[in-house]
C-alpha cells in the first residue's frame, strides 16, 4: 500500500471511530432496551393500543381474522409425526389447546382419516396447573426404545427453556428425574442414566452470545453441581454441545465447538479423551454405518484431489481419523444446483437436492463397499421433504410434497423403491386452480441473475395496479422454497393480491457461494438483488410502486428496513417483523454476538464502515418520505432482541414518519405462542396490506 493509501485509511478508520463514539452517546432511546422495564413497557402498551385501534377498525381485519382462525384450527390439517418407540408421536394445537398436547397413535391408526390419539402430555393443563405460560419447545428420547424422554419447555416461547425428564409409559414427569432450569441448553443422552449437558452452570459458562461454553457428563442421582467437565469452549465462542450418533453397528460419541455460525471444531469421544475430527471448519459431518460424510461449505484440496464447496463425500471414519484421505464424491454442485438436506435411514442416504429452486430425490447406498445412487421418481412439485421413520430400525420414511398452489401431501416410502403409500393430504384452503405460479429472473446492480417466484389470479391485467406483496430472506444460506399458501390464499390473494418469492444471494437456494456472495462486506448485494427484483416487477407492469409492499422477518427485517432506507420510492408499505435494524449494536443485543460471522463486527471500525453504510437505525432521516410502516416483533424474543423494532418506530415517529408498532407479549422469535396470537398476526398484516396497497 502507497503511503498516501496508508494516511487515506488511517483517515477514514478515525472519522469510523469518531462517528461511532459520537452515535453511542447520541442513542435517545437506549431506554427501549430495557426489554421488561416499567416504561418501554408503558411505551409499547400505547403503541399496541394505537395501532390495533386504527387495523381492528378496519373491514378486513374481522374477515381475515375469522378465516384464518377457521383454517388453523382445522382438525383436517396434516399431524406431522416422529417415532418414538414403534408409535407415532404428535404436537397439536387447536381451538380447544391452544398452548398443544402431545399425542401418540400406531402406524396403522395413522393411516385411517380419523386416528385415535392417546394424549400424552395436555400443556394447557400443564401451564394451568403450574400457573406458567408452558410452550413446546422439543422433546429428546433415548435410543433405542425411547422409554424415557427429555421435554423441553419455554415459558413464553424464547429460546431458553426447562428440561424436565419424562417417562412414556406412564405419561408423567419423573419427580426425582433429570431436570434442567431455564437456560440456553443443549442436552442428549449417552445413555439412559445418563446426560450429555451444556448449559448455564453458572458465573463464566455461558458464551458472549448467551450460550453454553461448557459440556459436561451428567449421572442420573447426583447433582448437577457434580456433573465431569469434558470440554470447555472460549467465552468468545459462539457455543459448544455434545451428542451420541447412533447408526446400525455404531454408536459414536461427539463434542461440537461452534466458534461462530459457520465455523465448528468437531471431536470424537472415546474412552474419555477427545480426538478432532480433521475436517474443514465449515462443513458439515454426518455418520452412516461406519462411514463419515462430509458437506463441505468450501473448497478443500486433499492430497492433490480438489473437492468444490457444496459437495457431499463419504469415507470410512476409522480410516479417516488414522489419516486415510480417500474419498467418495456422493454430491457434486452445479451452477444451477445445491444439496438441500441429508435424511439418513437405517441403511441409505436420501440426498435432497435443489435444483433451480425446486427439490428432487436420489438415494445413496453403500454395497458391498461401493456407493451406489438411484433417482427417486418422487412427484414433480415445487418442494419435496423426507424424515426417516427409525432410523436404526428401517428405511422407511415419511415423503413431504408441496408447492405454492397445492396442499401438502405425505407418504409413507421406502428406500429402493417408487411405490409409495398415500398417508395424509391437507384440503385446499383456497382455489388453487384460480392462480398461477410462475417464475422470472430480475438483473442484480452487478449483473447476477436472481430468479423470484409470482403467484396472481389467471385473470390478473398487467397494467401495473394488482396489490403485491414481495418477500425474501436473504442470509445464512438459508433457501425459500415453494410452500402451501395457505391462509394467504384467503388473506391476500382472494383480494387480488400477489405473492413474490425472492431468491436473493445471502440465502442458500444455489449453495454456499451463493450465500458467501453476500456476507460481511458484501451485504448490500442482497439488498441490490431484493431491489433489483423490485425494479423488475414494476418493470413488467405486474405492479407499480403504489401497489407495492415488502415483508420480512428477522434478517428479512433487516433486508426490507435497508431496502426502505435506501429506496424508498419503489415501496407503498412495509412489513418489519422481528427485525435487526440497529446494526452499530446487534452484537451487543441477545444471541447477536453469534452473527458477527455473517454481517462483521461493528466495534471493528473497519467492518462498521460497511455495516454503518445499510444499518437502517443510523440511516433513516426525517427529510425523506417514507412509505407506512408496520413494525411487529414479541416482547420474549431472546433472540433477535425487540428494542431493534421499537428504538426504529420511535425514532421514525421522532423524525415526522407515519409507523405503525404492534408488539405481542409472548411468542419468543417465532412470534406467536398459541393460534389466537398467530391469527391476530395474519389480521394485523394483511388488514395493513391491504389499506395500502388497493
Amino acid at each position: 500500500m502507497h503511503l498516501y493509501q496508508k494516511i487515506a485509511s488511517a483517515a477514514l478508520i478515525g472519522l469510523a471511530l469518531l462517528g461511532h463514539a459520537r452515535a453511542q452517546e447520541s442513542d435517545p432511546y437506549l431506554w427501549l432496551e430495557e426489554v421488561h422495564g416499567a416504561r418501554p413497557m408503558e411505551w409499547v402498551a400505547a403503541r399496541n393500543a394505537a395501532s390495533l385501534g386504527e387495523l381492528q377498525a378496519r373491514p378486513e381485519y374481522k374477515e381475515i381474522r375469522q378465516s384464518v382462525q377457521s383454517m388453523l384450527n382445522s382438525s383436517a390439517r396434516l399431524p406431522d409425526v416422529t417415532m418414538h418407540g414403534g408409535l407415532l408421536y404428535n404436537f397439536w394445537v387447536d381451538a380447544n389447546h391452544q398452548r398443544g398436547v402431545w399425542r401418540r397413535t400406531t402406524m396403522a391408526q395413522y393411516r385411517r382419516a380419523e386416528p385415535a390419539w392417546e394424549t400424552v402430555l395436555d400443556l394447557d393443563q400443564l401451564a394451568a396447573n403450574e400457573n406458567e405460560k408452558w410452550v413446546w419447545h422439543d422433546v429428546v428420547c433415548v435410543s433405542p426404545k425411547s422409554e424415557r424422554c427429555l421435554v423441553l419447555l419455554s415459558r413464553g416461547g424464547g429460546d431458553a427453556h426447562v428440561v424436565r425428564e419424562f417417562d412414556m409409559a406412564s405419561r408423567r414427569f419423573i419427580d426425582d428425574g433429570f431436570t434442567l432450569p431455564e437456560a440456553k441448553t443443549d442436552v442428549a443422552w449417552l445413555d439412559r442414566d445418563t446426560l450429555l449437558v451444556a448449559t448455564d452452570f453458572g458465573p463464566g459458562s455461558t458464551t458472549a452470545s448467551g450460550y453454553a461454553r461448557v459440556v459436561k457428563e451428567w449421572k442420573r442421582g447426583t447433582p448437577l453441581s457434580a456433573a465431569h467437565a469434558l470440554y470447555e469452549g472460549k467465552a468468545d465462542d459462539m457455543r459448544v454441545s455434545a451428542e451420541k450418533k447412533f447408526t446400525p453397528g455404531h454408536a459414536y460419541q461427539f463434542i461440537t465447538r461452534t466458534v461462530n455460525f459457520y465455523s465448528t471444531e468437531l471431536f470424537l469421544c472415546e474412552g474419555g479423551k477427545l480426538a478432532k475430527v480433521p475436517v474443514p471448519e465449515d462443513a458439515q459431518t454426518y455418520t452412516l454405518d461406519g462411514q463419515l460424510l462430509i458437506q463441505l461449505n468450501s473448497d478443500w484440496d486433499v492430497n492433490g484431489v480438489h473437492y468444490p464447496e457444496g459437495a457431499l463425500l463419504a469415507t470410512d471414519l476409522r480410516r479417516f481419523m488414522r489419516g486415510a484421505r480417500n474419498f467418495a464424491v456422493l454430491f457434486a454442485p452445479t451452477p444451477a444446483s445445491s444439496l438441500d438436506g441429508v435424511t439418513v435411514t437405517r441403511g441409505a442416504l436420501l440426498l435432497n437436492v435443489l435444483d433451480n429452486v425446486r427439490n428432487r430425490l436420489v438415494e445413496a447406498r453403500l454395497v458391498k463397499g461401493q456407493w451406489r445412487q438411484r433417482k427417486v421418481d418422487a412427484p414433480a412439485f415445487g418442494q419435496l421433504s423426507a424424515t426417516a421413520l427409525d432410523a436404526l430400525a428401517s428405511d422407511d420414511y415419511i415423503l413431504k410434497v408441496t408447492d405454492f398452489l397445492h396442499p401438502t401431501t405425505t407418504y409413507l416410502a421406502s428406500v429402493g423403491s417408487d411405490q409409495r403409500t398415500m398417508l395424509k393430504s391437507m384440503p385446499a384452503f383456497f382455489d388453487g386452480d384460480a392462480y398461477t405460479v410462475q417464475q422470472f429472473h430480475a438483473v442484480s446492480k452487478d449483473g447476477t441473475q436472481v430468479p423470484y417466484f409470482v403467484v396472481m389470479d389467471k385473470r390478473a391485467r398487467m397494467d401495473g395496479s394488482n396489490p403485491t406483496v414481495l418477500n425474501a430472506y436473504g442470509g445464512f444460506q438459508l433457501p425459500m422454497k415453494p410452500y402451501y399458501l395457505g391462509p394467504m390464499g384467503d388473506a391476500w390473494l382472494k383480494h387480488g393480491g400477489v405473492y413474490v418469492l425472492a431468491n436473493i444471494r445471502g440465502g442458500g437456494e444455489f449453495g454456499p457461494a451463493w450465500h458467501q456472495a453476500a456476507v460481511k462486506q458484501n451485504r448490500q448485494r442482497a439488498f441490490d438483488d431484493f431491489l433489483a427484483v423490485a425494479e423488475d416487477l414494476i418493470a413488467r407492469k405486474i405492479t407499480s410502486p403504489r401497489h407495492l409492499g415488502i415483508s420480512g422477518r428477522s434478517n428479512g427485517g433487516l433486508l426490507v428496513g435497508a431496502a426502505l432506507t435506501q429506496r424508498p420510492d419503489l415501496f407503498n408499505a412495509v412489513v418489519c417483523g422481528a427485525p435487526l435494524l440497529d446494526m452499530r449494536r446487534f452484537s451487543k443485543l441477545l444471541a447477536g454476538a453469534s452473527w458477527i460471522a455473517e454481517y462483521g463486527d461493528p466495534d471493528d471500525p473497519e467492518q462498521w464502515a460497511y455495516i454503518g453504510k445499510y444499518s437502517p437505525y443510523q440511516n433513516v432521516r426525517p427529510d425523506q418520505h417514507y412509505p407506512r410502516v408496520l413494525f411487529t416483533t414479541s416482547t420474549s424474543d431472546d433472540r433477535v432482541h425487540p428494542g431493534h423494532a421499537r428504538k426504529m418506530a420511535a425514532r421514525m415517529q421522532e423524525q415526522g414518519h407515519d409507523v405503525l408498532y404492534w408488539e405481542n407479549t409472548e411468542g419468543g422469535h417465532a412470534a406467536a405462542a398459541s393460534i389466537a396470537q398467530e391469527v391476530q398476526w395474519w389480521a394485523v398484516t394483511y388488514s395493513f396490506l391491504l389499506e395500502q396497497l388497493k
